[in-house]
């Protein structure tokens, strides 16, 4: 595929994405062609509250008369597959994939009442007025539907009795009372009760209670003896109807004795694994017992480190909790169940004895993935080989080796015409993950609660682009360790990258006289050192709102700095700064980079319903070169455009600033200074088939004093102005295993064009080089 004819395809699916999406909307006209004669199609649902205090899509939740589901925010679409299925048939596969006409109907109308009475009652709104509106259309055969919602005045809490079984009880409550108890004039609302009435099992249950459970904590309201105010009484301790002896809910328990059993497959229980012989192994520590079946081997230090329990602690739900969750992490076992009773010998002691059955996943494992690139018509391939053991030294250390390589089909403009050439890249990685602290940071033992990875990567890569040559060596060694569910951190001590560029092509030298972007393509060495934070409180296979951020620091070659300087090394010059020159020092013969560099990456879903949901994401990344650097490393640079970033520019073709690279060259722009922001709306089309559109914003700059040429640097009054704008839209395949996507963008606003002509709609027709169709693996985000 040449340039010219994917510049064709390309504006060609841009306008039949206009034509599909006018004939989606002419369809959604006629939409009640399976409604009843005597019903009508229940066409929209609102709800209209008084109150800004209750939140709408909440109490929207509750209404049970529901209009058929949306897509693009107005098209019906399911109910247009089901509208064209046929009316013979009562089964074909139309109407298995779409949705039948929701009609209006007056019980569910009357019960939707009855549930935001119910809903507004529970937020302490006891006084509210529904009614509801019908607005019916006879010859469409369609109705609409409003609720109204006057809530009137709230009621507060007035004040609270406690009532404890045991003065043991009441002695542990008032210990957490600043979190735990109520305030006099805070609203009245049943939801909160119920999460505070969790906060308080879980209070219990972290010291010692192992039968405490929700039937323990009861709460009396009266709405009677004050005018809109609640008098609340709180019972905790109660044992009445509880399948569970008293005695036992009502004393503390204490951690006797552990056994793991390890065992293939389904993970029997420990004493069908006794029974059955199945155990070539056991292996006995202070008041534990491993029992391992043939060919498994793991040493007791790991489940030592690993269990957040001691025999003789008070049993506590939270340490219960962070083991499951420390076992998972060892990414060692398919199966993790962790159950108590109590101790065997004496069961009328208050002894728990803690069973963890765990079921081992294949020790090693081989897997291959391939995808394919189209850039701008460059069409290429790219594979990766995994390979993958498990329990490598037999201490749960996972060892990788990833071999990847890709080929492309480059073509670019010279001056006899047009060539073709091919860019490769090859390369191997190394990582090994141990499960625990090696080197200094076993020094610091506030790590050890935290159940650190010692993590090491090394690996080469090679790069043959169409204007050099770049082999990459790197070395990391650092530690990977979780706070909390959602927090996760990893801190590389010693991140290492020695570059060698070389093979350059004369036409690209030419080009690139500008001295900063010159000096970014020679060899350099960097001895670095990072950090990162993750939040993340998106659960895998469960579709809810999330929020991901993400806070990236580097700092590299301050060590090999203050080294230089005592030992005294001699400085070299640079000789591709006229009149400024730089003088640097040198390690293994090679200038060593010293650089800050910090980004931030913010991230949010919000699921709208079970078909449509919108994905935003927020972008800040800045790198500072000094010292021994006049410039930042070109692989630590930013980069605009791509799959991932502004979509209706190809990888590297945005920025910095307004500037464009002459016509013909390959994309190779990059700079100190990121921002971009991408919104991107997606939804349910027919089986694994989903669609998506977004529109993306940003650009680079350069902030570095040696960079010379007009407006390419960040001016903090300026840097709006050089702002490029994309949208498109994009079709995924979700194939289980990835997520195969397709994505057309189109540009909006160019910052490389004239001022006054940036805007495109509305300046100019559209050309093939304004649209750019990307293949990638998985959400750009």
């Amino acid at each position: 595929m040449n340039l010219i004819l994917y510049r064709y395809i390309t504006e060609r699916i841009g306008k039949g994405f206009i034509g599909v999406l006018a004939v989606l909307i002419l369809a959604s006209c006629s939409t009640t062609r399976f409604v009843p004669e005597d019903k009508y199609l229940l066409n929209k649902v609102e709800l209209e509250v008084d109150n800004p205090e209750i939140n709408k899509d909440e109490a929207k939740s509750f209404i049970r008369q529901k209009e058929n589901y949306k897509i693009l925010g107005f098209v019906k679409f399911y109910l247009i597959l089901y509208n064209m299925s046929s009316k013979k048939k009562t089964d074909d596969w139309l109407k298995r994939i779409g949705e039948a006409p929701q009609l209006y109907d007056e019980v569910m109308t009357d019960r939707s009442k009855e549930q935001l009475k119910q809903y507004l009652d529970n937020k302490g709104y006891y006084r509210a007025d529904i009614t509801s509106g019908l607005d019916l259309k006879d010859k469409k055969k369609k109705a609409k539907l409003t609720f109204n919602i006057e809530t009137g005045e709230r009621y507060t809490i007035n004040d609270v009795r406690y009532h404890f079984a045991t003065p043991k009880l009441e002695e542990i409550f008032k210990k957490d009372s600043m979190s735990l108890q109520f305030k006099r004039g805070v609203p009245f609302d049943i939801y909160d009760l119920q999460k505070q009435q969790e906060r308080i099992v879980k209070l219990y249950r972290d010291k010692g209670y192992f039968y405490f459970s929700k039937n323990q904590v009861r709460y009396k309201a009266d709405t009677t003896q004050l005018e809109k105010r609640v008098a609340l009484d709180l019972y905790i301790g109660e044992t009445r109807n509880s399948q569970v002896d008293s005695t036992k809910i009502l004393r503390p328990y204490y951690f006797n004795n552990f056994y793991y059993s390890i065992i293939p497959g389904t993970a029997p229980n420990l004493s069908q694994g006794k029974a059955a012989n199945v155990f070539a192994d056991t292996l006995e520590w202070d008041n534990a017992r491993l029992f391992l079946a043939p060919s498994i081997y793991y040493p007791a230090n790991l489940f030592r480190r690993t269990t957040q329990m001691q025999s003789g602690d008070l049993y506590n739900a939270t340490d219960v909790e962070n083991t499951f969750n420390a076992l998972n992490r060892l990414r060692q076992f398919r199966y993790v169940d962790i159950q108590f009773e109590e101790a065997a010998d004496n069961p009328y002691s208050n002894l728990l004895d803690c069973n963890v059955r765990l079921s081992p996943l294949s020790k090693q494992s081989i897997s291959l993935d391939l995808e394919g690139t189209n850039t701008s018509g460059n069409l290429g391939v790219a594979g990766n080989i995994y390979y993958q053991h498990r329990n490598l030294f037999r201490g749960a250390e996972v060892f990788q080796i990833r071999l990847k390589g890709a080929v492309e089909r480059m073509q670019r403009q010279v001056d006899n015409g047009s060539e073709s050439f091919n860019t490769r890249e090859f390369g191997i990685e190394n990582s090994l993950n141990i499960p625990k602290l090696l080197g200094p940071g076993k020094f610091i033992r506030s790590f050890e609660k935290n159940l650190p990875k010692t993590v090491l990567n090394m690996g080469f890569n090679y790069q043959r682009r169409p204007e050099y040559t770049r082999t990459i060596t790197n070395l990391r060694f650092g530690y990977d360790w979780k706070t909390s569910q959602n927090f996760s951190h990893l801190w590389n001590l010693m991140d290492v990258n020695f570059v060698h560029l070389f093979e350059f092509d004369q036409a690209f030298i030419d080009s690139i006289q500008d001295l900063y972007i010159k000096s970014s393509f020679t060899d350099h060495f960097i001895f670095a050192t990072n950090y990162s934070l993750v939040y993340n409180n998106q659960h895998l296979g469960v579709k809810s709102n999330y929020t991901y951020a993400r806070l990236n620091v580097e700092s590299a070659g301050n060590s090999l700095w203050a080294l230089s300087k005592i030992t005294g090394r001699s400085k070299y010059q640079d000789p591709n700064y006229e009149n400024s020159l730089i003088e640097y020092y040198r390690y293994l013969g090679t200038p060593f980079a010293q650089y800050l560099k910090a980004d931030i990456e913010v991230r949010r879903a919000i699921e709208i319903d079970q078909y449509n949901s919108i994905v935003g994401r927020a972008f800040f990344g800045i790198g500072f070169p000094y010292g021994n650097s006049g410039l930042l490393p070109f692989e630590k640079q930013y980069f605009a455009g791509g799959a991932n970033g502004i979509r209706a520019w190809q990888v590297r073709s945005l920025g910095p600033g307004n500037y464009k690279a002459p016509d013909g060259f390959y994309p190779n722009q990059s700079s100190d200074l990121k921002i971009e922001a991408n919104l991107e709306y997606r939804y349910n089309l027919i089986g694994r088939m989903e669609g998506a559109l977004f529109l993306d914003a940003g650009n680079i700059w350069a902030i570095n004093k040696y960079y010379k040429r007009e407006g390419v640097r960040f001016h903090i009054n300026e840097f709006y102005k050089q702002i490029a704008v994309g949208t498109g839209t994009g079709f995924r395949f979700n194939l289980n295993y990835f997520i195969l996507r397709f994505d057309l963008g189109m540009k909006l606003r160019d910052p490389s064009a004239e001022a006054g002509k940036r805007w495109i709609i509305g300046t100019r027709k559209l050309t093939g080089d304004d649209f750019n169709l990307n293949f990638a693996i998985g959400y750009p985000f």
